[in-house]
């Protein structure tokens, strides 16, 4: 009897750049757009701690630190197409920190 390995899946991290397995990752999330907002909408962002959220994803490390390169970088405005404004880097900086403990 073989055993059958499971691949592991890898995401790159938005900060560092490495690649990590994915359950060591947090998942950033960009909500899909409403038809009804049009161009000019705020785009929803914000961290997926469970991995469920529907939406385009990117990756980060479960450090602040990696988040501030991310942003500082503008990674995430990148991978979603659209401006971020600070507020939500802020926001999703306290999550972290929060989640962190």
């Amino acid at each position: 009897m073989t055993l059958v390995k499971k691949k592991v899946p890898l995401r790159k991290c938005s900060g560092c750049g490495e690649m990590k397995p994915k359950r060591e990752l947090i998942r950033v999330v960009k909500a899909p757009d409403k038809p009804d907002e049009g161009e000019g909408a705020e785009a929803a962002v914000s961290l997926d701690l469970t991995g469920k959220k529907p939406g385009r994803g990117a990756y980060v490390c479960r450090s602040a630190e990696c988040l501030r390169l991310a942003r500082k970088a503008r990674r995430f405005e990148k991978s979603f197409s659209c401006r971020i404004p600070d507020s939500v880097y802020d926001s999703m900086e306290e999550e972290l920190k929060a989640s962190e403990q």
